[in-house]
């Protein structure tokens, strides 16, 4: 067993905890018996308890592992600026009545808008309602410089978000309690609650924002908030894909209060979606980081870290990494309702 106490190690984002013994039946379905753990859990005296954690949980008494350390997580942001006047005009942005593809390479300077109640902020908006496309979730791309924020960001009462830090640090306050995210930070901030959002630091800070109006239902209760960080899910392999595609997965699937899931996929290099996705949820994919050929509609497209794809429902599409690294993407879909039975 590898200690994490090695030197060299603590700048690490995550550990590879691998079971090399026979592999469990009826156990949580992690393919090859591979599970990734936070770097927090695995420091000076919880690391005995995370392996006993491991073995009662996952694999039963068996408690033969090896802890692999694994490179920081990288996540891409909008490059700004704008390209010289010299540059040949290459680009890969397109709109189709399926599907919209928008590259790093067009989130510049100019293309961006500023906020109501926000001060020292840009944002580079990336999805929008759109009748006869997507039409449940705005997404947003936000550049807060320090001393910037907001303490009045959602305008929708019914507006519930998620928030996933690219870089920098900002804290955000719900519940009379302020959470410190860093890079790879992940909020759900639930309808009707209040909260803030400020850079108190002294570097720029950009983050994800998914919006969402909260489809209530009957009986039950809106979801509370939480904050977590990306390093500290353990995702889950797809079954019988050899570890090549795996989900981390913020919220229980199963849970009704939640009307949409937004995940982190990952792709080793070479892993697929080997079949075409054809469903109900709408996406927007933000690609973190790698590069793939991507099936979207009828049509095989290039996309790398920091581009963004758009799906309206029934969208098919499908996956090939084609990249020498992981291919990452933060995935979201509306979940867990009826259809509408009359248009708005």
């Amino acid at each position: 067993m590898r200690s994490p106490d090695q030197p060299g190690s603590y700048h690490r984002n995550s550990w590879r905890v691998a079971h090399i013994g026979p592999c469990p039946i009826n156990r949580v379905p992690v393919s090859a018996c591979m599970l990734r753990a936070s770097r927090h859990a695995l420091s000076g005296e919880r690391f005995p308890d995370l392996i006993r954690l491991l073995s009662a949980e996952h694999f039963g008494p068996q408690r033969q592992f090896e802890v692999i350390p694994m490179p920081k997580n990288i996540y891409a942001t909008p490059p700004g600026g704008l390209p010289a006047q010299s540059d040949v005009m290459t680009g890969r942005a397109v709109f189709t009545d399926a599907y919209a593809v928008i590259p790093s390479g067009v989130m510049r300077d100019i293309v961006t808008s500023m906020l109501p109640n926000w001060t020292g902020t840009r944002a580079w908006v990336l999805a929008r309602p759109l009748s006869g496309f997507a039409e449940t979730f705005a997404q947003l791309i936000v550049e807060v410089t320090p001393g910037g924020g907001s303490d009045a960001p959602e305008p929708d009462v019914d507006g519930e978000a998620v928030i996933f830090v690219l870089s920098g640090k900002i804290d955000v306050t719900h519940g009379g309690c302020t959470h410190a995210m860093t890079e790879g930070g992940y909020a759900y901030l639930p309808p009707g609650k209040s909260w803030t959002l400020k850079n108190d630091s002294d570097h720029p800070a950009t983050f994800v924002w998914i919006r969402k109006r909260y489809a209530y239902v009957d009986g039950i209760d809106a979801p509370d908030a939480f904050f977590t960080n990306d390093g500290d899910v353990i995702p889950i392999s797809m079954p019988d894909t050899n570890d090549a595609w795996a989900t981390t997965r913020f919220v229980d699937p199963d849970d009704m209060r939640h009307d949409m899931h937004v995940n982190i996929v990952t792709f080793a290099p070479g892993g697929v979606i080997p079949f075409e996705e054809t469903h109900v949820m709408e996406h927007g994919i933000y690609v973190l980081q790698g590069k793939a050929s991507y099936k979207l509609n009828q049509d095989w497209v290039e996309v790398e870290a920091g581009d963004f794809m758009w799906l309206r429902a029934f969208c098919p599409q499908a996956c090939y990494a084609s990249g020498p690294g992981p291919f990452r993407y933060l995935l979201y879909k509306d979940v867990n309702r009826h259809a509408n039975l009359t248009l708005a």
